[in-house]
């Protein structure tokens, strides 16, 4: 029977009680890349501790999405307002039985229209052709008027298309910089490389809230522009229609 001595038995060394990036920082006398992990990670701190570019991104679908609730703002309260005007207007056309009888001039389109074809009508000359020419010129100014309300929403437009694009690009930039981060500081660690990737998600975040309230803004825009746009089509037909019976009047 053969007895083993236990002292010839040869001890395994220790398991390391640090991490590897902390022994090679001890071992390089503090001089090699140590990761520094963020105790409290919030959008402002990764905002500032962002790249110089993402920031910029960042900057600008913030004031892209400022913009975008500035013009709802303002154009909801003139579309509102010219839709006011109009339907009274309408209804003092609705109500005369020519264009002589209205003592009004009316608001905005409707008062352009009425001096339109008070001026056709007094020029008094080829009467063959007039209502042609008052209903061109009517035309013009429906078209106008439509434009003019139209003004600002292009740029909401834009927002909402172009505004995710933009927070990818910062994405793009952030993530290609937390990568440039790891081979520098040569460790996979996730709470490590967490913080540079989650700065360039938050640029695709904001891209988004800008983008998305800006396409709900637009849609609503088409939709009140078109009922604006209905509106400013019947009041040049009425006026039309009151030329019509004022001219046929006046030929008797």
């Amino acid at each position: 029977m053969f007895i083993v001595s236990t002292s010839a038995v040869p001890t395994l060394p220790a398991a390391p009680t640090a991490p590897l990036v902390t022994a090679a920082v001890a071992e390089g006398g503090g001089s090699a890349l140590a990761p520094v992990v963020p105790e409290n990670l919030t959008v402002w701190r990764m905002f500032a501790e962002a790249d110089p570019i993402v920031q910029a991104v960042m900057l600008l679908l913030v004031a892209a999405s400022l913009l975008t609730w500035t013009i709802w703002i303002a154009k909801s309260g003139e579309l509102a307002s010219a839709k006011r005007a109009l339907k009274a207007d309408l209804a003092t056309l609705t109500e005369a039985d020519r264009l002589a009888a209205l003592k009004a001039a009316g608001h905005g389109p409707v008062g352009d229209m009425i001096a339109v074809a008070r001026a056709e009508l007094a020029a008094g000359a080829d009467v063959t052709g007039l209502q042609d020419r008052i209903e061109a010129r009517l035309q013009r100014i429906e078209v106008a008027a439509v434009q003019k309300m139209m003004r600002g929403t292009n740029i909401v437009a834009t927002i909402a298309s172009a505004g995710p694009f933009i927070g990818l690009f910062g994405t793009v930039w952030g993530i290609m910089n937390a990568f440039i981060g790891i081979s520098q500081t040569q460790t996979t660690n996730l709470a490590v490389v967490a913080p540079g990737i989650a700065e360039a998600l938050l640029a695709t975040a904001l891209g988004l809230v800008a983008a998305i309230p800006a396409v709900v803004i637009y849609n609503g825009f088409a939709r009140s522009v078109a009922d604006y746009r209905r509106l400013v089509g019947d009041a040049s037909t009425l006026v039309a229609v009151l030329v019509s019976r004022q001219v046929g009047a006046g030929s008797r």
